[in-house]
């Protein structure tokens, strides 16, 4: 596995922003990806000035075997199956356990995280809220 990773050094000055899973974030691929062979991908996901509503603020999961968000501006509050409404707030750190439904409650408008998940291609699906729901 780790052996055929290739070393990535992803330079700040060149990054470029595109759209993703969130209409309402832009997102930077940091190259882990290609260098994991598609094992992990690290983005940079930053809220732009869109006010949309999209899926991903219904209850959902993500098919992975990991997710680390680490926040690097502002702050968001999600709900978590389980470990009820949490505000993860510039310098916090969640790890998602693999299958944990959850959706977003709000977000500032500076936020902005890094994210770690395994694998790269993981899928995120529309779920039906746990019984433990707030609403």
């Amino acid at each position: 596995m780790t052996e055929d990773w290739t070393f990535v050094h992803n330079r700040a000055r060149d990054a470029m922003w595109a759209e993703g899973l969130r209409t309402i974030f832009e997102y930077r691929d940091l190259g882990v990806a290609e260098g994991t062979n598609g094992d992990y991908v690290a983005h940079v996901i930053r809220a732009t000035d869109r006010a949309d509503s999209d899926d991903v603020q219904h209850w959902h999961i993500h098919d992975c075997t990991f997710q680390l968000v680490y926040v690097l501006n502002g702050w968001a509050e999600f709900e978590y199956e389980g470990q009820g409404a949490r505000k993860m707030e510039k310098g916090d750190c969640i790890l998602q356990t693999p299958g944990i439904r959850h959706r977003e409650i709000a977000c500032s408008a500076d936020f902005e995280v890094l994210e770690v998940v395994a694998p790269a291609d993981f899928e995120t699906r529309i779920v039906d809220a746990p019984a433990d729901a707030a609403d």
